[in-house]
């Protein structure tokens, strides 16, 4: 199975569109925070249609009508504090917090765990879990970037937003 992993848009719609262009035959998304305003979640919702699994970030101002959003798009679950799923046979967890995501790869509990918030792509193994970050899609610290992960490889690739 191939999952696109983006992290902290920050309202940076044409990168995400231009993400959402290169994802290929993903045929699900995680989320690791930092969308900022519900419009960013729409433009998600309605840019990728397999199922998008998403976590709050430190800068995403109205949970309420971002949940609003996430239940009219109908592909979109969110997860509060932490994403703990199964998906391509692999467990995985989602956070926004890099040491949060650190730590719950070194419980290693998990075959693969992504975190955003530091805008830093990265992907290395701690133990026998995957750690990966998919760097930011707004581009300000930075060339943008997203991921992708396949679980029957069980590796993590950053491709930079074109």
């Amino acid at each position: 199975m191939l999952i696109a992993v983006l992290s902290d848009v920050h309202d940076h719609l044409e990168n995400l569109q231009q993400a959402l262009a290169q994802v290929g035959q993903a045929e699900a998304l995680l989320f690791c925070g930092d969308f900022c305003a519900p419009f960013t979640l729409k433009a998600l919702s309605e840019g990728f249609h397999g199922p998008i699994h998403a976590i709050f970030g430190n800068n995403d101002g109205d949970a309420y009508l971002l949940l609003q959003v996430a239940r009219q798009a109908g592909n979109v679950t969110f997860h509060k504090p932490i994403a703990q799923l199964e998906l391509g046979g692999k467990r995985i967890a989602v956070a926004h917090y890099p040491e949060i995501g650190e730590a719950l790869a070194r419980a290693g509990q998990y075959d693969a765990v992504f975190s955003g918030h530091n805008h830093i792509a990265h992907s290395q193994m701690l133990g026998h879990t995957l750690w990966g970050n998919p760097g930011e899609a707004m581009g300000r610290l930075g060339q943008p970037s997203f991921g992708l992960y396949d679980t029957d490889k069980n590796v993590f690739e950053i491709h930079e937003i074109r």
